[in-house]
């Protein structure tokens, strides 16, 4: 049976049910099968280029129509918005105004499924898939979909079903009724139809042996003109036509009922099923996106320290949820508020893990592991912030050692690989983020350039490498617009100054390596070079 997956990038689903204005603050919870038609329909014009739905194309249309789908519907929350809007009308030098709701299912990143009890042919199914792949929104533009379909019946993990009513049924406590807007069958709209064509036309019969006049033909098109041609033809109304003939829904369609569970639409922020927390992890690999998805609005790679503090910010406050915690590999310290010694406290660290210059992931590691508390404070953050731009949408990419990492998408490997060296560990490291200098610099000893670095490594766990400073050139220039002071700090760096270093091992050792100040909020962050 075919089944479509529909994924929101935008994090929201807006659409109003028939019968109802936008004002109202209703919303089409699941999407209705004559809007999932109509969209399918609209596709293949948009896309496809027809002038005309083709043969196969009726074949799949006809056949979705003679059915009603059943879903399995993410978790969402009903949102909404009020503004407003301008009516561009002066009254006494002042533009009038008019309030707005916008109302939307609020779904983050879950997945919706939706599947027709029916069996087609190839050509339809390719078709199907074609059509599906094209979908750009669905309900208002600004739903964004990511559509895909399916031969698996295996439902999106922590969807919950909603399906037509049968007489004489009913699922017991935690259900709901919903009405949903659904076409004819094919049969049903014919037998609708014809009889009130037929009426409509016996005030202008056509006379036997005679040719109808232009007149009468322009009157028998005008008394058919309210009735669509056939099912195809009323799918493709739009509203502003079937409302010009006074009709009080669009012909062609009819109500179904559908069970939905009570909590399908939740008001308020929705539940989160959360994964079972098993022991401890090392890593936990976060992704950011933009409410629209828009890889180019993401933090550029200079922001990396305010945008590791911003985060690390929020997953404490997490994890606290205004109590106090016991959570060193979090906060730093220890039960009794002690300094952790040896670097064995998390890692934030944002990285740009597909080489675009901006900041597409966040890796949180820790040598001493993860536990309960950290796990289930960054597995529930679904959000963080940056300077001057929209809310960072967050959510969990993988989690276990740092070798999964190395499953991630071939995409992703370039900077996978820059981040951990090769599989076997590499010798040569470059830092992508300016090393800081933790203490005042002197010409010679310890605390010179070289001999702050040799300490360095000493202390994150690494062996000693030879150390090489580089000078200022074209490919690490942008280091030196990197942020490198973190922000209200008591005790800022000695030195506001960065440095381009290359550090060589005499064996290949893995990564991620950072270094020196506001290192474990990404700044001296190394990429292997070979």
């Amino acid at each position: 049976m075919p089944t479509i997956h529909l994924r929101f990038p935008g994090g929201r689903y807006h659409a109003t049910p028939g019968g109802y204005h936008v004002n109202e603050g209703h919303i089409e919870w699941p999407p209705s099968p004559w809007r999932l038609l109509r969209a399918l329909i609209a596709s293949g014009y948009a896309t496809q280029g027809w002038t005309i739905i083709p043969s196969a194309g009726e074949r799949l249309l006809l056949a979705l129509a003679d059915t009603l789908p059943s879903y399995h519907l993410p978790t969402a929350s009903a949102a909404h918005s009020r503004h407003y809007m301008p009516m561009t009308v002066l009254d006494k030098g002042r533009e009038k105004t008019t309030l707005v709701f916008d109302t939307w299912a609020q779904i983050d990143d879950g997945v919706m499924a939706i599947t027709w009890p029916v069996e087609l042919d190839a050509e339809c199914v390719a078709m199907l898939g074609t059509l599906v792949t094209a979908i750009g929104y669905l309900g208002r533009s600004e739903s964004w979909v990511d559509a895909t379909l399916t031969d698996s019946d295996t439902p999106p993990s922590g969807t919950r079903p909603a399906y037509p009513c049968a007489d004489n049924q009913h699922p017991g406590p935690g259900w709901e009724q919903v009405l949903l807007t659904a076409a004819e069958s094919p049969t049903s709209f014919a037998a609708w139809r014809g009889p009130l064509v037929e009426f409509a036309l016996a005030e202008f019969p056509l006379s036997v042996g005679k040719k109808p006049g232009k007149k009468l033909l322009e009157e028998r098109s005008k008394a058919t003109s309210p009735f669509p041609t056939d099912l195809l033809d009323a799918l493709q109304w739009d509203t502003a036509r079937w409302k010009s003939h006074r009709w009080g829904q669009p012909p062609g369609s009819r109500k179904a009922l559908y069970w939905r569970r009570v909590d399908a639409l939740e008001v308020g922020p929705p539940t989160m099923t959360l994964a079972p927390v098993t022991g401890s992890v090392t890593a936990v690999l976060l992704a950011l996106a933009t409410p629209g998805r828009n890889a180019s609005a993401l933090p550029m790679v200079a922001r990396t320290l305010p945008q590791a503090e911003l985060f690390h910010h929020a997953l404490v406050r997490q994890a606290a949820n205004g109590q106090r915690i016991n959570c060193p590999e979090l906060t730093g310290r220890d039960e009794h508020g002690r300094r952790l010694t040896g670097h064995q406290h998390a890692y934030v660290l944002p990285v740009d893990l597909d080489l675009d210059g901006h900041l597409d992931h966040i890796l949180i590691y820790a040598r001493c592991g993860l536990g309960m508390i950290a796990q289930r404070a960054i597995t529930s953050l679904r959000r963080t912030w940056q300077k001057g731009g929209n809310d960072l949408q967050v959510s969990v990419a993988g989690g276990g050692a740092l070798t999964a990492l190395r499953d991630l998408p071939e995409s992703l490997q370039p900077g996978v690989v820059n981040l951990l060296g090769s599989v076997g560990g590499s010798r040569v490291w470059i830092n992508q983020t300016p090393f800081v200098p933790p203490r005042f610099m002197k010409p010679t000893g310890r605390n010179s350039l070289t001999g702050q670095i040799e300490a360095e490594l000493t202390t994150h766990g690494h062996p000693p490498a030879s150390i090489e400073i580089l000078p200022w050139s074209g490919q690490n220039l942008p280091l030196r617009h990197a942020i490198r002071v973190r922000r209200g700090q008591s005790s800022p760096p000695p030195a506001d100054c960065g440095f381009a270093i290359r550090i060589t091992f005499p064996e290949p050792v893995s990564g991620p390596i950072a270094l020196g100040y506001g290192s474990h909020f990404g700044l001296g962050l190394f990429a292997a070079e070979s």
